[in-house]
């Protein structure tokens, strides 16, 4: 069998159209953006999914990846506005937006996102004093978080987090906070054990007032009733009537008779008593009481007037 010119060129054109379609059909996988490149310039991106080019004269740029990303910040060492050396770490978290600005704005650009977050780490945390750093964490994030977004958005990414790991002070710093930290916690117990021993003393002497006032009130009620007393015996006697007056001294009487009695440093009482004079003074009693109750209980002072009391007398 002979062959023919067309019979060689007819399988060669063939193989060759099939590795010119072979080349500009592109295949883009979810998550990525191809940018096109023809004669070295830009000129489209290529989503996920089967995408062709022009072979031979187009060609695949930059294969960006379009998901969130994550990029470890190195710890480094920042000095503070009051002049303490802390190592702080950290982690950011970007993600690209727009292909051809990442790829031809930027050179390294993973690179550049690091450099930049970690110029703004020291910018920021740089500019407060060491208290703020460990107490305004969150604050520093949102900080670092608008700056370094902001200055990455002409690259056409988006920094979505911005974290600070680990802030570690020297050695000594850490137990010099710790002494202070001891010695603020003592001296608030001090201020409350201080707040509580005034309270305490406040109330006392407002309870010492409270009883000293009742206890005046109690001696001029007394006093009062002394006074009345006396005005009381004194008008009788003015009247003439001398049973007041018994009645009066007999009352004084056995008062003093019950102090003696319950003396403490008194053992043994050695006085004479005279009963009958006694029994007199008290039946001078009976008929004051008579004489008082006669208009509202007659019946009861009568049976209380015709029971004499009984008077034992000896010596103790």
């Amino acid at each position: 069998m002979d062959f023919t010119g067309y019979d060689v060129v007819i399988p060669v054109l063939v193989v060759l159209v099939l590795l010119i379609l072979f080349t500009g059909v592109k295949t883009v996988p979810q998550g990525y953006n191809y940018t096109v490149e023809r004669f070295g310039r830009y000129t489209k991106t290529l989503e996920p999914g089967l995408n062709l080019i022009v072979p031979f004269i187009d060609r695949i740029g930059a294969k960006m990846n379009m998901m969130e990303q994550v990029l470890d910040v190195p710890t480094q060492e920042i000095i503070t506005r009051d002049n303490a050396i802390v190592a702080v770490d950290g982690v950011a978290f970007y993600q690209v937006l727009n292909a051809p600005q990442a790829a031809y704005q930027v050179a390294g650009l993973q690179n550049a996102i690091l450099n930049l977050t970690m110029t703004n780490i020291r910018t920021v945390m740089g500019s407060m004093d060491l208290d703020e750093l460990l107490s305004n964490r969150d604050a520093i994030n949102e900080r670092l978080l608008r700056v370094v977004d902001e200055a990455a958005h002409p690259w056409g990414i988006k920094i979505t987090r911005v974290e600070i790991k680990d802030i570690n002070p020297p050695a000594n710093l850490v137990e010099s906070m710790g002494r202070q930290m001891m010695a603020e916690r003592n001296k608030r117990a001090q201020i409350l054990e201080a707040e509580g021993l005034k309270q305490s003393q406040i109330l006392e002497a407002e309870g010492r007032k409270e009883a000293a006032f009742r206890d005046a009130e109690a001696r001029e009620r007394s006093a009062e009733a002394e006074a009345r007393a006396t005005q009381v015996v004194s008008e009788a006697i003015s009247k003439g009537d001398v049973q007041a007056l018994n009645y009066f001294v007999a009352q004084k009487y056995t008062e003093a008779l019950t102090r003696i009695g319950s003396a403490s440093n008194s053992k043994l009482v050695l006085m004479p008593i005279e009963a009958s004079s006694l029994i007199g003074t008290l039946g001078g009693i009976g008929e004051i009481a008579r004489e008082v109750f006669k208009g509202d209980g007659q019946g009861s002072g009568q049976r209380a007037a015709g029971r004499p009391p009984v008077v034992r007398s000896g010596e103790s």
